[in-house]
C-alpha cells in the first residue's frame, strides 16, 4: 500500500465549506484505506494500492464532482515526495520577516510562461519552479496580497494550482 496526501483545490475557501468529517465520508470509496484529514483547508491522507497517479486522481476528482457538485481539482503526493520539496527548498536562510508556501501544478508549465513571471518578481516576492512544485517566498502575513497566488499561477502558467504554507508541507512531509 502506498500512502498518498491529496491536496484538494478550493475546499473551504470561496464559500465551498466542507466538514473534514464530510470530506472523509466522500473519500470512503472501494480502495481507499485510511483514510484521516489534516486541518480544514483539504489535506486528505490515504493509502491505496494502486501507483497509478493520474488514475487514481481522475478517481477521487470524479468523486468529488458526483458529491460536492463541482469540480476539485486533485494533487498527490507520497509523504517521499512532500519530504524531497522540503529538503530541496531553493530558499534556505529565509529572513525571519519572510514566509515560504509552496503551490502544486498540474504540469509542469511551458518554458516561455515561466519566463514572464520572471517580472513579476522583488525583494518582497519571489519564486522558484521545479518541475511541478512552485517554491514561493513572499513577506509574512502577506501571501492573500502576492502576486503569486493560486490564481495568478494558474492564469499566467495555464495549469490548475494549489497552494500550501510550509508548516503544512513540513508537517505532512512527516507522516
Amino acid at each position: 500500500m502506498t500512502r498518498y496526501i491529496a491536496f484538494l483545490r478550493a475546499i473551504n475557501v470561496g464559500g465551498r465549506t466542507v466538514k473534514m468529517e464530510d470530506l472523509r465520508q466522500h473519500f470512503a470509496m472501494p480502495g481507499l484505506k485510511n483514510i484521516s484529514t489534516y486541518i480544514q483547508s483539504g489535506n486528505v491522507i490515504f493509502e491505496h494500492s494502486s501507483t497509478d497517479v493520474p488514475a487514481l486522481t481522475a478517481k477521487i476528482e470524479a468523486r468529488m464532482l458526483k458529491t460536492l457538485g463541482y469540480e476539485v481539482k486533485t494533487f498527490l503526493k507520497t509523504p517521499p515526495e512532500l519530504q524531497a520539496i522540503v529538503a530541496d527548498t531553493p530558499f534556505k536562510d529565509i529572513p525571519a520577516d519572510m514566509a515560504q508556501h509552496v503551490s502544486f501544478l498540474s504540469a509542469v508549465p511551458a518554458k516561455e510562461a515561466v519566463e514572464q513571471l520572471l517580472q513579476f518578481q522583488n525583494e518582497n516576492e519571489q519564486f522558484h519552479i521545479v518541475g511541478t512544485d512552485v517554491y514561493i517566498l513572499v513577506k509574512k502575513g502577506a501571501y492573500g496580497m502576492t502576486k503569486f497566488s493560486n490564481n495568478f499561477l494558474e492564469k499566467k502558467l495555464k495549469v490548475a494550482a494549489t497552494t500550501r504554507n510550509w508548516a503544512t508541507i513540513s508537517k505532512l512531509a512527516q507522516i
